[in-house]
């Protein structure tokens, strides 16, 4: 038996003005479609914000449901509408950003297991790293320069 190890390679930024100006652009993009989340039953909003290589910015937010399952999180309401209508395109980065109605959110909060999944479809298919942000309400932000850094094992094509 042999043991490997994985490491997990991030950035954190103490402060939002620590990041750099074009990011906190897009940071507060997420902020802006975070607002506008359908979340009655969590009151757990979340906002995604995608940069394209060509500048332009898709945005998406949660949209729950009272059959929960039917819902969508905000990364992959975004990453769906991009791919249903620039499938060609290359994302450079993303922001993400949650808030709740119940309680402060300090804690970076990073994509959750189906979002990272679906990320990671887009980053195997561009054939170059998505580089993503995440952040609480306020508070610290955590940069990954790819999603294989916190989803080392991604599941792809190559095991159907």
């Amino acid at each position: 038996m042999k043991e490997k190890k994985i490491e997990l390679v991030l950035q954190v930024y103490d402060t939002f003005e620590e990041l750099p100006e074009e990011v906190q652009r897009l940071m507060q993009k997420s902020f802006e479609i975070r607002e506008k989340a359908y979340a009655p039953y969590s009151e757990f909003y979340v906002g995604a914000a995608i940069e394209l290589e060509t500048g332009e910015i898709i945005l998406g937010n949660n949209q729950e449901n009272a059959a929960y399952p039917s819902g969508l999180c905000a990364e992959r309401s975004a990453i769906y509408y991009l791919g249903a209508n620039y499938p060609d395109a290359t994302i450079k980065r993303m922001a993400l950003s949650v808030k709740s109605l119940k309680h402060e959110v300090t804690t970076p909060t990073p994509p959750c297991g189906a979002c990272r999944q679906a990320i990671a479809e887009y980053e195997i298919k561009q054939k170059s790293p998505i580089e993503i942000y995440f952040m609480g309400e306020k508070g610290k932000i955590v940069r990954t320069a790819s999603l294989a850094n916190i989803l080392p094992l991604i599941f792809d094509s190559s095991y159907l």
